[in-house]
């Protein structure tokens, strides 16, 4: 990282909570990630696990929903090394209880998307859903 790369930073988007919308989530993030300067394959391993949670969101939040008008917004925040994704939306309440990975030796289509993310990320936690108007609250952290 260079001495001109952004070490006190916040952005964030809003993006309809559509299958179609998670390409425009990865470009936001990687633009982002690009003003932050973070080295390429680490941006790499980011956007999958941006990617993976925002399909969550998608697929059991909002059920697939194709025609959906709800927003999810995505903020990604950096305080000198400490990059944080918080991801807000008003989709079904998320148990946290109830989100388990599959063990990477029972592969099969799907339901690893919380292996990779849990794998990448150093925290990922579900903040306070009692404040409102959001109904969840992701939030992924990487020590940079």
């Amino acid at each position: 990282m260079s001495e001109t790369a952004l070490t006190n930073h916040t952005e964030k988007k809003a993006f309809l909570v559509r299958s179609s919308s998670l390409k425009d989530v990865r470009t936001f993030c990687r633009e982002v990630f690009e003003k932050l300067q973070i080295e390429p394959n680490l941006k790499d391993e980011l956007v999958l696990a941006i990617a993976e949670a925002a399909q969550n969101i998608v697929k059991h939040a909002y059920k697939d929903a194709p025609d959906t008008k709800e927003i999810m917004v995505v903020q990604i925040s950096r305080e000198q090394k400490k990059l944080q994704i918080a991801f807000y939306d008003m989709g079904t309440p998320v148990d946290p209880k109830k989100v388990k990975h599959r063990e990477i030796d029972n592969i099969k289509p799907g339901g690893l998307g919380t292996f990779f993310i849990q794998e990448i990320m150093d925290a990922v936690e579900f903040k306070d859903q009692t404040k409102k108007p959001w109904i969840n609250h992701l939030v992924l952290t990487k020590q940079l």
